[in-house]
């Protein structure tokens, strides 16, 4: 099964409010005019674009005047080029031109975010790479546990230390350690109390100015986890770390039959983050790069 064929069985949810709906809206042979259109712009609403809505209409209400667009087919071909326009392409794998190269994975407790991190070990140990996880979250022994666990299943090394101890200082910890055993990727695990945030904020912002003391240039990427069902909510949430450290991308998890996957258009129209990796499954292997066109086709077209 291709990524197309697994994003159309878990973004079921998303099509129905989107893909079927638009059908509903032309039956009977009904014409293009203003009412249609505003009423595909409430379901593009309902479908979780948020802000992207309007620029989408706004772009189909101008292709109408100018005769461009007369029946559902046109406006189907239209939406799709316009929400492909609103999803960067460079997202997905990066480069790991640094040894190792430093990820800082932040989100919210409850976001998927463990989970992505022991998937993501298994991506890169799978192509051969050499990975140490930093356990950062020392607040929730859970979650250390967690993180261990995953990575015993899939032979990497970790860094913890007990619980309540200076998170900064598992990150320093896990980079000198990662130089020792010459480890090709470090992936550092955050907290995510959203109802701390000022002291969040200054620890992910100590955790980078730590990692900075070992490689000027750590972390080399920062990557945001948003939980697929969140839908507009993702986007408060992601504002919030975003003001917190540097993110350089999304990865967004549990990608399933309850997901609200068009919440993506609005994320990339507000913070302009392309999105890396999607978690389409709680598997390890259920991390997938993120390709626009099979995201677009599953919701649109599927």
């Amino acid at each position: 099964m291709g990524i197309f064929e697994r994003l159309k069985k878990n973004l079921v949810r998303t099509r129905t409010a989107l893909s079927d709906r638009i059908s509903g809206l032309f039956r009977g042979g009904r014409p293009m005019d203003d009412s249609l259109l505003g009423e595909l712009e409430e379901l593009l609403y309902t479908a979780d674009l948020g802000s992207a809505a309007a620029d989408v209409v706004g772009e189909l209400k101008r292709r109408h005047v100018r005769g461009e667009i007369r029946g559902e087919e046109d406006v189907r071909h239209s939406l799709r080029t316009s929400l492909l326009e609103r999803l960067q392409p460079e997202g997905g794998e990066i480069d790991f031109v640094h040894r190792p190269t430093v990820l800082l994975i932040v989100g919210v407790n409850g976001s998927g975010k463990t989970t992505t991190i022991a998937k993501l070990a298994h991506r890169f140990r799978s192509q051969g790479r050499s990975v140490l996880l930093g356990a950062c979250d020392t607040y929730r022994a859970a979650a250390a546990d967690q993180l261990e666990t995953w990575a015993r299943r899939s032979g990497v090394e970790i860094v913890r230390k007990s619980e309540g101890a200076d998170p900064a200082a598992v990150a320093y910890e896990s980079l000198a350690r990662a130089g020792e055993l010459s480890c090709e990727v470090v992936i550092l695990d955050t907290a995510g109390r959203l109802h701390t945030q000022k002291n969040l904020m200054e620890e992910l912002k100590k955790i980078q100015r730590v990692a900075g003391k070992q490689d000027p240039e750590a972390p080399h990427e920062v990557w945001l986890v948003l939980d697929g069902t969140n839908g507009q909510n993702a986007i408060q949430q992601a504002k919030f770390f975003t003001q917190a450290v540097r993110v350089t991308g999304l990865i967004v998890s549990k990608l399933d039959g309850t997901a609200r996957g068009g919440a993506l258009f609005g994320i990339q129209k507000e913070l302009d983050l392309p999105v890396r990796y999607i978690g389409t499954g709680e598997t390890e292997e259920k991390l997938e790069v993120f390709e626009p066109e099979a995201f677009v086709d599953a919701v649109l077209l599927g």
